[in-house]
C-alpha cells in the first residue's frame, strides 16, 4: 500500500492530490488566473491530508509535476516537494507536465493524435505529440505556432489539442480534423496512476540535485 502526495504548480492551477495505490482519494485545486501558489500550496497540502484522513507521516512518496511551465510556479512546487521529502525521508517522483495534461484528452471510443499545449510567450507553446494518452511520439519542445503547424498529423486523422496553449492555436487553425479541448490545465489528479507506476518501479529522483524542467532559459518581460 502506498500513499502518494501529488503536487502540480506548473501553470496558474495550484493543485494538490492524495492517491492510494494509484487511486485518487482527494484533490484540492484552484483554477484562478493568478499565480498565488506561494500563499496557497501549503494550505492545500494540509487540507488534502485532512480530507484523506491521514497524516503526513503516512505519505510514502511525493510526486511533483516537473515542467515545462511557469518558472515561478515550478520553483515553488519543486522546492516544497523537496522540503517534504527531506523532512519525511521519503522518495521524490517527477512527472512530465505534458504527460499529465494529456491524460485529460482521453476521448472514449475515439482514435486520434493527442497534442497537449501550454502557453509560453506570444505565439509559442510548450508541446509534445502523443499517439494516445500513454504513448509519446514526439519529444517535448517549445514551438512557435503558425497556420501549418501539425499539418502532417491533421491531414491523416483527428487531432485533439488540449491545454491553455490551444486558445491561440484555435484562432489560426481551420483544419477540419482539429478538435480543441478548452478550459483544461494540468491537475494533480492526473498524476495519481502515473506516479504510482513510477513508485512501484522505484523510479525516484535524487532529491539533492533534482531541478524543474524549464525547457527554455528565463526571459524577463
Amino acid at each position: 500500500m502506498a500513499y502518494i502526495l501529488c503536487i502540480e504548480t506548473a501553470t496558474t492551477n495550484c493543485s494538490v492530490a492524495i492517491a492510494k495505490d494509484g487511486v485518487l482519494i482527494t484533490v484540492i485545486e484552484d483554477y484562478d488566473n493568478k499565480y498565488s501558489h506561494a500563499e496557497k500550496l501549503h494550505n492545500y497540502i494540509t487540507k488534502a491530508i485532512n480530507e484523506a484522513k491521514i497524516t503526513l507521516q503516512d505519505i510514502d512518496a511525493i510526486a511533483i509535476s516537473k515542467g515545462p511551465g511557469s518558472y515561478t510556479g515550478l520553483r515553488i512546487g519543486v522546492s516544497s516537494a523537496k522540503g517534504l521529502c527531506y523532512a519525511l525521508d521519503i522518495p521524490l517522483i517527477s512527472i512530465p507536465t505534458l504527460t499529465s495534461l494529456v491524460q485529460q484528452a482521453e476521448v472514449e471510443n475515439v482514435s486520434g493524435i493527442r497534442i497537449p499545449m501550454l502557453d509560453a510567450r506570444r505565439m509559442e507553446v510548450y508541446t509534445a505529440v502523443f499517439s494516445d494518452i500513454d504513448t509519446q511520439i514526439e519529444d517535448t519542445t517549445a514551438k512557435i505556432l503558425d497556420e501549418t503547424s501539425f499539418k502532417s498529423y491533421l491531414d491523416e486523422s483527428k487531432v485533439y489539442f488540449i491545454g491553455d496553449g490551444t486558445e491561440k492555436f484555435a484562432k489560426i487553425c481551420t483544419h477540419e480534423n482539429a478538435v480543441f479541448i478548452h478550459d483544461k490545465l494540468p491537475s494533480a489528479k492526473n498524476m495519481a496512476m502515473l506516479s504510482y507506476k513510477k513508485f512501484v518501479a522505484r523510479q525516484f529522483e535524487d532529491v539533492t540535485y533534482f531541478e524543474p524542467y524549464y525547457l527554455k532559459d528565463f526571459v524577463v518581460g
